[in-house]
């Protein structure tokens, strides 16, 4: 579906993937907003601040977009905690449903009723791998995006012949300030693969403008997805090295 003049509202614009996404969006003749608490380095794109990390900052951007009245909303803005369950702060937690969830949920909410009532519209959420294979060590992060892509699919049933089409994406581990860190030593002691983030931006773009239901990205992931689905045992035997390689890193 082509993309001029769309109105797209993208949240976590001004991050590794976003910048790209929003430049894609761009070039593709697109009128975006960039929806983030930092400020965006492009002159092209409007901007609405806002914290998605409280219920106060979403609340506030929310009826900005319900006034603004997206064509298509794509629920980028992410965070992750990689350790212990148990090191794991009670604000950290908090912030990082509210971030990964919450807030796709209620800009959702928001932007819903005046694409119901053009007859048209697309809710893009991008949840990760670790939303359908629940990883050790990201514990409130693959939660969240399992979440994610259950809201996903119970909204694309719900809104079902109104013209508003649901997208979830689950791109793989990718190379961004995210993979730094401890992150980054543990992608390399599992021997993880790391997607480069201009071929993960293009392919959200192009999967958004196919109207595409779900996308997994990496071909081993999406092999894992499926067997974590009907043999969920058989991939916790699977992850054990990894865990133990995990639990020494930090230990370390």
């Amino acid at each position: 579906m082509p993309l001029s003049q769309k109105k797209i509202a993208l949240t976590g614009g001004t991050g590794g993937i976003g910048t790209l996404v929003a430049a894609e969006l761009r070039a593709a003749q697109a009128n975006v907003v960039i929806v983030d608490r930092s400020e965006t380095r492009s002159s092209d794109s409007m901007q609405i601040r806002g914290d998605l990390s409280t219920m106060e900052g979403i609340s506030d951007v929310a009826a900005t977009l319900a006034l603004w009245s997206p064509d298509i909303l794509i629920n980028l803005a992410g965070t992750q905690f990689f350790g212990p369950f148990e090191d794991q702060s009670p604000d950290d937690i908090r912030s990082t449903y509210m971030i990964n969830l919450v807030a796709p949920a209620m800009l959702t909410q928001a932007v819903v009723p005046s694409m119901k009532r053009r007859g048209s519209g697309h809710i893009v959420n991008i949840g990760s791998i670790f939303g359908s294979i629940n990883y050790p060590h990201f514990a409130t992060y693959s939660s969240a995006k399992a979440g994610l892509r259950g809201l996903s699919e119970a909204l694309r049933r719900e809104l079902g012949g109104t013209g508003i089409d649901i997208t979830y994406i689950a791109p793989r581990a990718v190379r961004t300030g995210l993979s730094s860190g401890n992150v980054g030593r543990f992608v390399e002691m599992a021997n993880m693969q790391l997607d480069e983030p201009t071929a993960v931006a293009r392919r959200i773009v192009r999967a958004i403008q196919t109207r595409k239901k779900e996308l997994f990205i990496g071909l081993p992931e999406r092999f894992f997805v499926a067997l974590n689905a009907v043999a969920p045992r058989l991939v916790d035997a699977g992850l054990t090295a990894q865990t133990v390689k995990a639990r020494a890193l930090f230990n370390s």
